[in-house]
């Protein structure tokens, strides 16, 4: 049985005033967009490498302030960049302020300008994923000392499609995955998932399945439906993203016209 569909906003917060994303984000939550995410980096990924740039979690906590209904994340936060410890009283405190609406979304990091600028280890890849495999235990026993402890279970959102490591991370963490790629590269992922569910003795479907979509959901010019396609491999979450400084939301409003047909 499939999951209703859900339909996120990554709101990139490059090249943009505060004022801008502030206002992308109410927007997006007024046009009935069900998830609002930033991104965990330190300078814009797109364009002037020097541009305009703010700090995820430091706007999380004023999401939750400026919106209500809508939950909030990383799409993803970096365990490279704080104490796990640390990070879980973090997701915690927006949890609260938000009244149960933040997801952590968490991965290894890749981006090496953010660690050498900020004083952090890079590393290798294997090192940054041994990282993210103790941290998440550490996360969720945090939750469970804190005073007073997360409003909910908080969701954690797992990003990447490593089919030796982080799918394993995923099977056995997660309760969203967040992926990339066409149909049949993530028919190829979303097996391999299941082989690692089936060695941890968990059931796929407990997990749910987010992938990034660029564009319509009905490629103008085209037969495919490209969300029918996606949602026939088990994919409930649909993720847009939003560029700044003029975070144009018309494509968002096709996929949330999208999600409501195909919710009924």
């Amino acid at each position: 049985m499939y999951r209703p569909v859900r339909i996120g906003l990554q709101i990139q917060p490059e090249h943009a005033e505060y004022r801008q994303i502030r206002n992308a984000a109410v927007a997006a939550e007024e046009l009935g967009v069900d998830i609002i995410f930033n991104w965990d980096h330190f300078f814009p990924l797109d364009g002037d490498p020097d541009g305009r740039h703010f700090e995820a979690w430091t706007m999380l906590g004023a999401w939750a302030e400026s919106t209500s209904r809508v939950e909030i994340g990383t799409l993803v936060s970096c365990t490279g960049y704080r104490n796990p410890d640390l990070l879980a009283d973090m997701a915690r405190t927006v949890d609260h302020i938000s009244e149960g609406r933040l997801v952590l979304g968490i991965g290894a990091g890749w981006c090496e300008r953010d660690y050498q600028e900020y004083g952090y280890e890079f590393g290798t890849a294997g090192g940054r994923l041994d990282r993210l495999s103790g941290d998440l235990p550490r996360i969720r026993a945090r939750w469970t000392r804190l005073n007073p402890p997360p409003t909910r279970p908080i969701p954690v959102l797992v990003g990447g499609a490593g089919e030796r490591r982080t799918l394993r991370l995923v099977a056995e963490h997660a309760d969203i995955w967040h992926c990339f790629g066409d149909p049949p590269t993530l028919a190829h992922k979303m097996a391999v998932l299941r082989r690692h569910c089936a060695d941890v003795g968990r059931d796929p479907a407990a997990i749910e399945v987010s992938t990034a979509v660029a564009g319509a959901p009905t490629p103008a010019g085209t037969p495919d439906v490209l969300g029918e396609q996606l949602r026939a491999l088990g994919v409930s979450m649909f993720t847009v993203g939003a560029l700044g400084p003029r975070y144009d939301l018309g494509v968002l409003k096709d996929w949330i016209a999208w999600r409501d047909e195909s919710n009924r």
